[in-house]
C-alpha cells in the first residue's frame, strides 16, 4: 500500500465518524437549526464517501442503505482498586454515579470501545480486562417511571467487563464531573443509565467471578 493510501484511510475513518455524529444528532436534537446543519453535513459527507473508489475497504458503508434493525450495543466496566472498591463516574447530566461505559463505536471491537470509554469518562488506565457477561438493557414503557425524562424505546444489549485500576493518566471529558471509588455495600446515588437491580447484578457478578447472561 502506498503512503498516500494511509491518508485516504484516515480521511475515510473521519467521514464515517462525522456520519455517525450526524445520525445521532438528527435523532436526539430538537433545535431546527442544528437539524438543518446535521442534514447538510450528512449530505456533504455522503457525497465525499461516494468518492472512495481508490481503495478497497473492509468497513461497509451502512449509511447508504436501510439495514436490518437490530439492538444497539453499549458497554460498562466494573473497575476495582487494590482495596476492592469500585470506580464510579458522576454524570454531568443528572449528577449521579454510573459505571464507566457508553455506546460501542462503529467498527471498534468491544475491547477497544470499553477502553475508550474508561479513558474518556474516567481518565483511567486499567489492566486484567475481562468480559463477564451481557444484559438486556432494552427500555420499555413500564420503565419510563424510572427515568427523569421520557425516552424512546431503544433495543439495547450492554456488554459487561471487569478490570483492575492502574492509574489516572489524563483529564476526563465534560460528561463527567467527579470520579470516586465506593464500597460495594455503600454505593452512591446511582444514575438512571442502568436500573438499580442491574447495578447490583453486575457488581455481584464481578465480585464473585460469575458470568452474567440475559
Amino acid at each position: 500500500m502506498k503512503n498516500n493510501d494511509f491518508k485516504y484511510i484516515n480521511f475515510y475513518d473521519y467521514v464515517i465518524k462525522v456520519l455517525s455524529i450526524c445520525k445521532i444528532g438528527k435523532l436526539f436534537s430538537k433545535d431546527p437549526y442544528a437539524l438543518e446543519n446535521y442534514d447538510e453535513l450528512e449530505k456533504i459527507s455522503m457525497k465525499m464517501l461516494g468518492n472512495f473508489d481508490i481503495l478497497t475497504y473492509d468497513k461497509p458503508n451502512i449509511f447508504l442503505k436501510n439495514i436490518y434493525p437490530t439492538p444497539s450495543v453499549s458497554c460498562r466496566c466494573v473497575i476495582f482498586n487494590d482495596e476492592g472498591k469500585i470506580l464510579f463516574v458522576k454524570e454531568s447530566v443528572d449528577e449521579k454515579y454510573c459505571l464507566p461505559g457508553g455506546w460501542c463505536d462503529l467498527y471498534a471491537s468491544p475491547k477497544e470501545s470499553i477502553l475508550n470509554e474508561i479513558s474518556q469518562e474516567a481518565g483511567a488506565v486499567v489492566k486484567d480486562l475481562n468480559f463477564i457477561g451481557v444484559i438486556n438493557k432494552t427500555t420499555t414503557k413500564k420503565d419510563y417511571k424510572n427515568y427523569d425524562a421520557p425516552y424512546d424505546i431503544v433495543p439495547e444489549y450492554a456488554l459487561i467487563f471487569k478490570a483492575k485500576f492502574v492509574e489516572f493518566n489524563k483529564e476526563h471529558t465534560h460528561e463527567t464531573i467527579d470520579i470516586n471509588f465506593f464500597d460495594k455495600d455503600d454505593l452512591p446515588p446511582l444514575s438512571n443509565k442502568l436500573k438499580k437491580e442491574d447495578y447490583l447484578r453486575i457488581i455481584d457478578t464481578a465480585v464473585n467471578g460469575n458470568i452474567l447472561m440475559d
